[in-house]
């Protein structure tokens, strides 16, 4: 029987091949200088032994911890995809034991159904889930952050003023990283129910797009329903969030900190993405337009990465996953006060994607662009009507911040440019043409 110790070391000298293969790593960027570990936890010494990994990765100037949970297994030691093994992580936290300093914990009055086999949802990008039966499901985040991951922190806090957007928290994994307390995974209630938006809003469009003679509102799987109630739900977790966590409103240096990143970024994209070069004056006219925003503008805890990707249709309604964040953002980033607005905006690009994403890469056809600008305003107006009948008076009604919608807006449409010149050189289109779009269009988006 293999050693942990020897199966760490067999493991940490494969990471550099291995890790740039996988969809949750966040370094595909530049080449693995080196991998060390930093922690090792022994889960189970039988044959085949379990080893909880963290390890850190060296890529030039940039070190970042990331967890594994690997197995003396002949063919891949990644224990991810192992039901068996995984099954112990779920025992582990109905137990409410504590291994080798990693605590398993299930929330207060939540009882776990130990046994079940866990099966690895293999849909994800940044992180691994696995559900457990119909009941469970546990997100173990492969890229660490120092401190308690706001993921778990605010969908806490959502749980305990009782909100009905989300889904329970049910229990943790934290353990240590540099001497502060770390997340590690996050179990949660699973709804085998659930839709997801983007699949809901990507078929609608699909529908509209095999009936091209037809106009939005007159096809069978319209969205725009779907699309008023979706704001609604936004707009009740953001309530929600300022009524548990507070609110504060953004003074004169918040703004011009929040208007000179826009900048920042823009010169930054536009160096390295030529083709965003033309646009580049129209949009240092809208950021610098955010500053004349009037009245107070208010900050508070957001999701920070909404998309139709990270919502959830159920039988009762929608749901909001995912509250870490950008990924790739720092977690002081992540972790600030920022305007519910950015949310929004978040969305509105989610609409334009859905609606243009069956056009990437066929021929031109006017028609079928006309059909999926017509589904994106038509579906971009329910969200944001959806959301003015539920925002809290401390946010109000997005539209009447014209200004400063417009330039989150197009700062995300910026940072898609980027992204998409880096990985989908041909879904470039899809962020530029936005950007003309509502650079051309005036203040209000709806």
């Amino acid at each position: 029987m293999t050693e942990a110790h020897d199966l760490v070391d067999k493991v940490v000298a494969e990471l550099p091949a291995w890790l740039p293969e996988q969809r949750w790593f966040g370094g595909k960027d530049r080449p693995i200088t080196s991998v060390r570990p930093l922690r090792t936890t022994v889960l189970r010494d039988g044959a085949p032994v379990l080893v909880h990994l963290v390890v850190e990765v060296e890529q030039g100037d940039r070190r970042e911890p990331y967890q594994l949970l690997v197995a003396d297994q002949p063919d891949n030691h990644d224990a991810t995809g192992d039901p068996e093994l995984t099954g112990l992580l779920l025992d582990l936290i109905a137990e409410g034991r504590e291994v080798g300093g990693l605590v398993f914990a299930h929330e207060p009055g939540v009882e776990i159904q130990a046994g079940l086999r866990g099966r690895r949802i293999t849909s994800e990008q940044s992180n691994t889930s696995l559900v457990f039966g119909s009941q469970y499901i546990l997100k173990l985040f492969r890229k660490l952050t120092f401190g308690e991951n706001p993921d778990l922190v605010l969908q806490r806090a959502l749980h305990e003023v009782g909100c009905e957007h989300i889904a329970q928290p049910l229990g943790s994994i934290t353990g240590e990283l540099d001497g502060r307390g770390t997340t590690v995974g996050m179990l949660q209630q699973f709804l085998p129910d659930a839709v997801d938006g983007w699949a809901m809003a990507t078929t609608s469009v699909r529908d509209l797009m095999t009936e091209r003679d037809l106009h939005a509102d007159e096809v069978g799987g319209d969205f725009a329903g779907e699309a008023q109630r979706l704001g609604q739900a936004v707009a009740t977790v953001h309530a929600d969030l300022e009524r548990a966590l507070g609110a504060e409103h953004a003074d004169a240096d918040d703004i011009e900190r929040s208007v000179q990143a826009m900048v920042t970024r823009l010169d930054d994209v536009v160096a390295r993405v030529p083709e965003l070069e033309p646009y580049v004056p129209a949009l240092r006219e809208a950021f610098e337009q955010a500053r004349d925003t009037p009245g107070a503008v208010a900050i508070q805890h957001i999701h920070g990465d909404l998309h139709l990707g990270q919502v959830l249709r159920t039988v009762h309604g929608w749901l909001l996953i995912d509250f870490e964040g950008e990924p790739g953002a720092p977690i002081d980033e992540r972790t600030a006060l920022r305007s519910p607005l950015r949310d929004v905006a978040g969305m509105l690009r989610s609409f334009d994607y859905a609606a243009h994403q069956l056009l990437v890469g066929r021929p031109e056809d006017h028609q079928l662009a006309v059909r999926a600008l017509e589904w994106s305003r038509r579906n971009r107006a329910a969200f944001t009507q959806g959301y003015a009948e539920s925002a809290s008076q401390t946010v109000g009604d997005p539209r009447e911040r014209g200004y400063l919608l417009r330039a989150f807006e197009l700062d995300k449409a910026v940072y898609e440019v980027a992204y998409e010149h880096a990985n989908r050189p041909e879904w470039l289109t899809v962020p530029l043409s936005s950007i003309a779009r509502i650079t051309g269009e005036g203040a209000v988006q709806s």
